[in-house]
């Protein structure tokens, strides 16, 4: 195979390769539940191939792949046993590199997962430290602990995995070690010089591949407090994304990021890194995108904020005022593979990311839609997950004997319904998994997902497919879209959010009755049917209006 150091022509609304990522639109690909070449129920790297040019006239700019490396699967892939291979069930080295060049060829740049707050645990180091015993250097890479008690039968400390259980698994020589996930995912002791060695040395391995950058999932919990002391609380869960833990968002990261972030700099065509880092506040995101560290970080608390506007328009002001500083574009989200769909989560009264009823499917999708066009006219990135340009619900019905998620097969922990937003994509209205692959998905589809299809939506000026585009293609167009720092925000009644951008107002409605407001402008793109009526028009419920000024 021929390595290739390769970045696409720039089409980003800036104009030129400096800082691509500062307004780039990024859609996330769920390889299992994308397209399925071979006809065996799973999706593949040949599938995504094969689909990029579906990708290309969406308007996305890049292409961010949840993990397809070596792995025995007890998470998804997110146990990791061969960094450097492809899973056969997603292909080989040789897809994954034709992938890249076709992607390139496109204009679309790959970013690829990285996993390095634990590997799995048939990952050759792990394997070698449980055999060779407690002396093992390699014991020395993960986090092996004498228990405590009279014999050591109880865990080191009183963590607990946030797939619910003790964070610690005791090995036939006594010993336990620590996962902060399943037991399949052993975390890796970053203040060993063999895990930083080894890491540094993988990032090269893909960027001589030619990826344009890494998604790092769980980037705020690589280093521990020292001593790894007692939390001393018994709904430690509860307090996650809220408080500064033991585990998580240890000042210590930011060392790590500065040594990664003079790698990714060595190489051409701007590569970049992603953080995937659950903080308690919007300001400790910003720490993760300094100036010398990554360059963007998921801002889950955007993710997280209900349909009011209000709270929506609080956020949107902390998000930027804290990544002013730092000199970072914010980044904003609404679905991933991790939490209920938006278009699920708005048909429910607010309730967190995870949402286990169908809800109003019609109040769901409305909102939706108005929520992506609000996502898409603020200052800086955005993330679009597989399907939800689709308005895909989640499949909140899936049978248990079905289910995958290792948290659903344990008593406590995260909800265990992540499957829902999981299930394959369909592109067309008939075959057996609507277009998915010939064989069939491995997580079954709902049958009303035939009208929800590519091939339905395609050319329906109604449908939110068409609408996605739209928004794209009206973004790359517009001046006063993309990259930014601020908003104007303008005076609006109760439920109402108008800000402006340069030629450019948004008018979003989070009520549920419409409202009488002054026209801004010429009508650009509207989530839902507006009626204009010379000097005023009528901001429906539930929508979003871009202008022209």
């Amino acid at each position: 195979m021929t390595q290739h150091l390769a970045a696409p022509t720039d089409h980003s609304s800036a104009g030129n390769l400096t800082g691509w990522w500062r307004d780039a639109v990024i859609y996330q690909v769920y390889p299992r539940s994308f397209a399925d070449s071979n006809g065996d129920g799973m999706g593949d790297l040949e599938g995504v191939r094969s689909r990029l040019p579906y990708l290309r006239d969406l308007g996305v700019d890049a292409v961010w792949l949840s993990p397809f490396y070596a792995s025995p699967q007890a998470d998804a892939g997110y146990d990791v046993a061969d960094y450097r291979a492809i899973d056969p069930m997603f292909g080989t080295l040789l897809d994954a590199d034709a992938m890249i060049r076709d992607a390139h060829d496109l204009g679309l740049r790959i970013i690829v997962d990285v996993v390095p707050n634990h590997s799995s645990d048939q990952y050759e180091w792990f394997k070698r430290a449980i055999a060779e015993g407690p002396a093992s250097p390699l014991r020395g890479r993960y986090h092996f602990r004498e228990g405590k008690g009279e014999s050591g039968e109880l865990p080191p400390n009183d963590w607990e995995s946030i797939f619910g259980g003790p964070a610690w698994t005791r090995v036939a020589d006594g010993e336990w070690y620590l996962h902060l996930f399943a037991p399949e995912q052993p975390d890796l002791n970053w203040e060993n010089p063999a895990v930083a060695d080894e890491f540094r040395s993988i990032l090269r391995f893909w960027l001589d591949m030619g990826v344009d950058g890494f998604r790092i999932d769980v980037a705020h919990g690589l280093v521990k407090a020292e001593g790894l002391p007692d939390l001393g609380g018994s709904d430690q869960l509860k307090l996650l994304g809220n408080d500064v833990m033991p585990f998580f968002d240890q000042d210590g990261v930011h060392e790590i990021y500065r040594s990664w972030r003079k790698i990714l700099d060595e190489y051409p065509g701007e590569r970049i890194a992603v953080a995937e880092a659950w903080t308690p506040t919007v300001e400790r995101t910003a720490n993760y995108v300094r100036p010398d560290e990554l360059h963007q970080a998921f801002n889950f608390q955007y993710l997280g904020t209900p349909w009011d506007a209000e709270k929506l328009r609080e956020c949107i002001d902390t998000s930027l005022a804290a990544m002013k500083p730092v000199g970072a574009p914010a980044t904003w989200v609404l679905s991933n593979h991790d939490v209920t769909r938006h278009a699920t989560r708005f048909a429910n009264p607010p309730g967190g990311t995870q949402i286990r009823t169908a809800g109003d499917r019609e109040l769901g999708l409305r909102r939706a839609r108005a929520a992506t066009m609000l996502m898409l006219a603020l200052p800086g990135s955005a993330y679009v997950y597989q399907g939800e340009e689709l308005g895909l619900p989640d499949v909140t019905d899936l049978p248990d004997e079905v289910r995958q998620d290792p948290s659903f097969f344990r008593a406590q922990g995260q909800d265990g319904f992540r499957d829902g937003c999981r299930v394959p994509i369909p592109w067309t209205t008939s075959g057996s998994s609507y277009g998915f692959g010939a064989g069939g998905s491995w997580l079954p589809q709902p049958a009303t997902w035939s009208g929800l299809s590519v091939e339905a939506q395609t050319g329906d000026p109604d449908s939110t497919l068409e609408l996605y585009r739209s928004a794209l293609a009206v973004r790359r167009q517009q001046p006063g879209l993309g990259a930014g720092e601020s908003v104007e925000w303008h005076d609006a009644p109760e439920g109402v959010l108008v800000f402006a951008r340069e030629g450019f107002v948004c008018t979003v409605n989070t009520t549920g009755a419409g409202v009488r407001l002054p026209t801004p402008g010429r009508t650009l793109l509207a989530s839902a049917e507006v009626t204009v009526e010379g000097d005023e028009f009528v901001l429906p419920a539930d929508s979003t209006v871009w202008w022209a000024v």
